[in-house]
């Protein structure tokens, strides 16, 4: 095959990859937006506080 035959489909094999990639990125930053934008639940609310013990003076979780 002639070199610039074999140049010529490189070339369009390295636009088409680039293509591919440049999609997928834009895809996974979208898919990110969206996740960054919906409202987070309120995790430390569930964690219970630490109590202190009158009798040490040490701190423990509620029992």
């Amino acid at each position: 095959m002639p070199p610039a035959f074999l140049w010529a489909l490189g070339a369009i094999g390295a636009a088409l990859a680039a293509k591919l990639l440049s999609d997928a990125h834009r895809k996974a930053n979208e898919d990110l937006e969206t996740l960054r934008r919906e409202p987070k639940p309120d995790e430390r609310a569930n964690i219970p506080t630490l109590k202190r013990d009158p009798v040490t003076g040490q701190y423990r979780p509620p029992s």
